[in-house]
C-alpha cells in the first residue's frame, strides 16, 4: 500500500480551506453586488486575481456548485435546528411551521444569494455544458431531509415509510415555489403571512397522510 507524502497531504488541507475561503468571497460578493456578481468582484473581495480563483475551480459552474453546497449545508442545518426546537405539544404541525418558518426567514434574510443560487444567472450555458445542476441538488437535498423527518414519524407508527421521498420532496417544491414568487412579489404579503399560508396548506395534506398519535385513555 502507498501511503501519500505528508507534505502532500498539508497541501490538500490547503486547497480545500483555500478554497472555501473563495465560496465565502463569493458568497460575500453576491451580498454587495447582487445575484449578478461575477468572477471579478469575487476575485477583488478574496483580495486575489481570476487566475487564482481559477487554480482552485475549473470554471464558474464549479466555484456555483460549491456555493450552492454550502448554502445547502447552511439552510439544512438552521431548519433542522428549528424543527428540533419546535414545541413537542404542537406535535407534527409545529414541526412544520417551524421548518418553514426558518427557511422564509433565511431567504429574507439574504435574499440575493436565493436569488444566484435559484435563478444562476450569467451560468446557464457553463451548467448545460457541464451537464450539472447545483439548484437540483440544493432542492433535493432539503427534499431529503424532509423525507427523514417524515420517514421516522412513519416508522414511529409502524407504517410502510415509502411514501416519505415523494411527499418530503413535494412538500419542498411547494415552499420552494412560493417563495421564489414571494421575492418577485414582496408587497403582496409578509414573511409571517406567508409561512402561515403555506403551513396551512402543506399541514392540510400532510395531515390527511400521517398517523396521528394515539390518544391517551384514563
Amino acid at each position: 500500500m502507498t501511503t501519500r507524502d505528508r507534505r502532500s497531504t498539508r497541501w490538500d488541507a490547503h486547497r480545500s480551506a483555500r478554497r472555501a475561503e473563495l465560496v465565502e468571497a463569493a458568497l460575500a460578493a453576491v451580498r454587495e453586488h447582487g445575484a449578478g456578481a461575477g468572477m471579478d468582484d469575487v476575485a477583488a473581495g478574496a483580495g486575489t486575481s481570476k487566475t487564482v480563483v481559477y487554480r482552485h475551480f475549473a470554471d464558474r459552474a464549479d466555484l456555483y456548485t460549491a456555493v450552492c453546497a454550502r448554502v445547502a449545508e447552511s439552510v439544512v442545518r438552521h431548519v433542522r435546528a428549528a424543527m428540533d426546537a419546535a414545541d413537542p405539544a404542537g406535535g407534527s404541525r409545529a414541526m412544520a411551521t417551524a421548518a418553514i418558518a426558518e427557511y422564509l426567514r433565511l431567504v429574507e434574510a439574504d435574499p440575493e444569494v436565493y436569488r444566484y443560487v435559484v435563478h444562476r444567472p450569467l451560468l446557464e450555458r457553463d451548467l448545460v455544458r457541464g451537464g450539472g445542476d447545483p439548484v437540483g441538488d440544493l432542492v433535493s437535498r432539503i427534499g431529503a431531509e424532509a423525507a427523514v423527518v417524515i420517514a421516522a414519524h412513519l416508522a414511529a407508527h409502524g407504517r410502510d415509510t415509502t411514501a416519505a421521498a415523494p411527499w418530503g420532496h413535494g412538500l419542498v417544491g411547494l415552499v420552494h415555489a412560493a417563495t421564489d414568487n414571494w421575492l418577485a412579489h414582496p408587497a403582496a404579503m409578509s414573511r409571517d403571512q406567508l409561512a402561515a399560508h403555506l403551513t396551512d396548506l402543506a399541514w392540510a395534506g400532510l395531515s390527511g397522510v400521517l398517523p396521528r398519535p394515539k390518544e391517551v385513555t384514563a
